[in-house]
């Protein structure tokens, strides 16, 4: 399943410390050879100063307990380093650690600067410095201390596109720590000033949407709320665009959320759309399983891929992840899908069929005969199915249901107002981007 994993596509869009974690799944999944994943891993480590880790891997992957005259060389450089940033920041470092002194900032920061310079003698130089200081941090893999550091940075810096590196910096730590609100909230954050900042060419901007798209791949398969929020961020034309523009990959984890999420069907149907738009760019077994149900009617195919869509999530870095209750080990999400995927077999198949052999369904939704009979029955009882079920001659038949004319008006024109705003909208940044050059 390697010809489906998508880390080679995502890795360039996130900080190499990010990928560490997509490295460690791919191992414990035997994607490919442990020696190549382990060679992977130094040549990331090299770029960062987490010198121990580097020899630790080295000395796993040679079966030796001796290291490189080098990596030892930069170890001593490292520690060096970090002693020195640690003494240019130590007096900014001393005046955040007394909560007295702190009480003193306001939201005024140019006030906090005077009040600096003036009461303990920190300047413009010693920010910079614990700038410095969190970043040199942050690529020893000491997370926490990055993210208190870069916090308190914000709040100092006047250098607006500093303080947006420090976001960036403060978000990846979060992930790495896997504090899932508070690195939602720091992605909400980033996202405002990326939708609201004027950059130097639209490319940059649209670059800058898909490096948060793809670190929000960390969240939303984490948070609690996060596979609505990923079809609410994904599914923004700007987004979308710069997913069909830039990233087609993507369309991966907006077709799984919009799978397992039935709150968002509405949505569902402009999003077919866009998967038949971009066959041609990008497909897996997940959106081929959607492309056989909704365009072609496929349910044979449609069986096949679903099981496709298996192997697919759990071999996937963020869908696949395992998660321990007990003695057992179970993946919720591929779960989710499985179910999620027979019921839009089965719907389709019923729009399309006025009365349904029982065996026939049975098999389009891979389950045995008593299963599928469980199945639908628990299905017509929950979703209000105008449907029931003749034992004697084992159809599933179909009430017919003709939609009234009005509500169909509605669905058609209801939509109207929110695509105008859109346009108007686009139309006005456009404009804003021509007077700004």
């Amino acid at each position: 399943m390697a010809e489906h994993d998508l880390t080679p596509r995502i890795a360039p869009n996130l900080d190499r410390h990010l990928v560490f974690p997509l490295m460690e799944f791919l191992q414990e999944r035997q994607l490919y050879p442990d020696e190549q994943i382990l060679k992977s891993k130094i040549e990331l480590l090299n770029k960062t100063n987490m010198v121990d880790y580097a020899m630790d891997i080295h000395k796993s992957l040679y079966h030796t307990e001796d290291v490189p005259q080098d990596m030892v060389e930069m170890r001593a450089e490292v520690v060096a380093r970090l002693k020195a940033l640690e003494e240019s920041a130590a007096p900014l470092v001393n005046f955040l650690q007394n909560s007295a002194a702190v009480q003193e900032l306001r939201a005024d920061k140019q006030y906090n600067l005077q009040m600096l310079i003036e009461r303990y003698q920190i300047g413009p130089q010693q920010i910079e410095a614990l700038y410095q200081y969190a970043k040199f941090q942050f690529e020893c893999g000491n997370y926490s201390g990055a993210a208190d550091y870069l916090y308190q940075y914000r709040a100092l810096c006047t250098n607006s596109d500093r303080s947006l590196s420090a976001l960036w910096g403060k978000l990846a730590a979060e992930i790495l720590m896997q504090n899932w609100d508070i690195a939602l909230e720091e992605l909400n954050r980033l996202k405002e000033i990326i939708d609201s900042k004027n950059f130097s060419s639209p490319m940059n901007q649209v670059q800058s949407r898909i490096w948060l798209m793809h670190w929000s791949l960390f969240i939303f398969f984490n948070h609690d709320n996060g596979r609505t929020q990923i079809i609410d961020l994904f599914n923004q034309d700007k987004y979308l665009n710069a997913i069909q523009t830039n990233a087609p990959h993507l369309i991966r984890y907006l077709a799984t959320a919009f799978i397992v999420n039935k709150r968002r069907r509405p949505q569902f149907k402009d999003f077919i759309k866009v998967i038949q738009q971009e066959q041609h760019s990008y497909k897996d077994p997940i959106t081929e399983f959607l492309t056989c149900v909704y365009v072609n009617y496929d349910f044979d195919g449609a069986q096949k891929k679903m099981w496709e869509c298996q192997e697919v999530i759990l071999n996937d870095p963020f869908l696949g992840k395992r998660v321990e209750e007990g003695n057992f080990t179970t993946v919720p999400l591929r779960d989710e899908f499985l179910e999620n995927a027979r019921l839009f077999i089965f719907e389709t198949y019923c729009r399309i069929h006025q009365r349904i052999d029982m065996g026939v369904l049975a098999e389009k939704l891979n389950l045995n005969y008593e299963e599928a009979e469980r199945w639908i029955v628990n299905l017509i009882r929950s979703s209000k199915l105008d449907a029931k079920i003749d034992s004697q001659s084992g159809t599933v038949i179909m009430e017919p249901n003709h939609p009234n004319v009005y509500e169909q008006l509605i669905d058609h024109t209801k939509a109207l107002s929110g695509r105008t705003y859109k346009l108007v909208g686009q139309i006005m940044e456009h404009a804003q981007s021509q007077v700004a050059r």
